[in-house]
């Protein structure tokens, strides 16, 4: 590959400032150790996601200026649902304030109790909205997912005779519909086939269950099949995301990703019926259904963010910044998910602490001695994460205990990149005085944003 430049230029800036070491220290103490409870202004380089994070383009600034802010019938609200329409292909639309939303709605309406959810691994808020609709989420990812050394292409597979074997176990009727995400989260960014999709939804039309597309990173996702599916090199972003889409029945969004803005989100189906009853519980829970908890200057910058993501060049850029951190870091002999996915780089922390067994939080621990290192932050992806079994209630235990090194949308330069870069190296070669933490504080859903912890002696 050419070497690559960002396709843009930079018109404003942001100032920050890098902590001292005693700001560092008395910062992640009152955090208690989770790097979500940092203060921005606390931290130098922000990787603790590249949700809602990303620079938006002057072209959606200047969108913004004609948001049409009416109640109902909003003009910018029909200008979003053409966007979904033309670039994603789905037939109704759903504004929802963010991802989590669009999964709020798609959970109320499709699962009953006792139903079961099959996907491609979990995400933390997509299984606890499954969940609290009264369905229980079953793993059907490949094997190779599991195992953060394997170089598979598209980790993100679906098992297919893992999938079948669970509708003939529960039978078609107790399965609303089969979750695909494009990419995979917490598999470390890892990206689904295009002919794996058509398995799926081949196996999924012979029983007669829906498919509902994760397409908060189906951008990301259709340059890694551009890039590593053959026969699809010579093909537009544009085209791979549009036939992606088309072998699901409808998609869940948090525009906070791929469509490059900073709130907002959808639900988009096929079917009127769904659409019928998700938009009505979306006046309950979002707002009315043509705004859904954004206002009209936001649809703008969403519609507008929707066309900017399907560029080659902008993907093109957006996922090398995250191979060149990935591959200085496998360089220097860093234990880190492989293949490197395309929203972060993802640390190995079972490799790195090696001495810090999981119910030390190993991950968690490594993410606060990263700010420690260098104030930069990001996130646990492990067994915090994981929460507890909603029976039993005890931990869940992941085989991935990792880091996220998530890297926003058009927002650090490659200099940055180098500084992350090597504070990880100098972390590593002290990895042996990192010690695993305790948890203090346990809040009952989603603990990863709001637990605190204390250092182990």
């Amino acid at each position: 590959m050419k070497t690559w430049a960002e396709p843009f230029k930079i018109k404003v800036v942001e100032h920050v400032r890098i902590p001292s070491e005693q700001e560092k220290q008395a910062a992640i103490r009152e955090a208690g150790y989770n790097t979500f409870l940092l203060r921005s202004d606390e931290v130098y380089i922000d990787l603790l996601t590249d949700s809602g994070t990303t620079a938006m383009s002057d072209r959606q600034w200047a969108a913004m200026m004609i948001g049409d802010e009416a109640y109902a019938g909003s003009r910018s609200f029909y200008r979003l649902e053409e966007a979904v329409q033309r670039y994603y292909g789905y037939k109704y639309v759903v504004p929802t304030h963010q991802g989590r939303g669009a999964e709020n709605l798609l959970s109320k309406t499709l699962i009953k109790q006792g139903d079961i959810v099959p996907g491609n691994m979990y995400f933390t808020t997509t299984r606890l909205h499954q969940e609290l609709a009264g369905g229980t989420f079953t793993d059907i990812i490949i094997a190779e997912a599991h195992d953060p050394a394997s170089l598979h292409p598209f980790k993100g597979n679906v098992d297919i005779a893992k999938l079948e074997s669970v509708i003939q176990k529960y039978g078609a009727e107790r399965i609303p519909y089969v979750s695909v995400a494009a990419t995979v989260n917490l598999a470390g960014g890892q990206p689904i086939s295009l002919e794996n999709l058509r398995a799926v939804r081949e196996l999924t039309n012979k029983y007669g269950i829906k498919v509902i597309l994760d397409a908060a990173r189906i951008v990301e996702n259709a340059f890694f099949i551009q890039q590593r599916e053959p026969g699809q090199n010579g093909r537009t972003i544009a085209a791979i995301v549009k036939e992606s889409c088309s072998y699901t029945d409808g998609c869940t969004m948090s525009a906070k990703k791929d469509p490059l803005v900073n709130i907002g989100g959808f639900l988009a189906v096929n079917d009127h019926a769904v659409y019928d009853e998700a938009a009505n519980l979306a006046v309950i829970y979002e707002g009315l259904h043509t705004y859904g908890g954004m206002a009209g200057r936001d649809m703008e910058a969403l519609a507008t963010g929707i066309e900017e993501s399907l560029h080659d060049d902008h993907i093109r850029a957006r996922v090398g910044q995250i191979l060149y951190l990935g591959q200085k870091l496998i360089d220097a002999g860093i234990p880190i998910v492989q293949p490197i996915g395309g929203h972060g780089v993802f640390l190995d922390a079972k490799a790195f602490l090696p001495h810090i067994p999981q119910e030390q939080y190993p991950a968690q621990a490594l993410a606060a001695e990263l700010y420690l290192e260098s104030g930069v932050r990001s996130m646990e992806r492990g067994i915090v994460s994981a929460g507890r079994n909603k029976e039993t209630g005890e931990e869940n235990k992941p085989k991935l205990e990792l880091v996220r090194l998530t890297i926003p949308r058009r927002v650090y330069t490659q200099a940055h990149m180098d500084v992350v870069a090597e504070a990880v190296i100098n972390l590593y070669a002290r990895r042996d005085s990192i010690r695993g933490l305790k948890m203090v504080y346990e809040p009952k859903y989603l603990r990863f944003f709001q637990a605190r912890f204390e250092p182990l002696t």
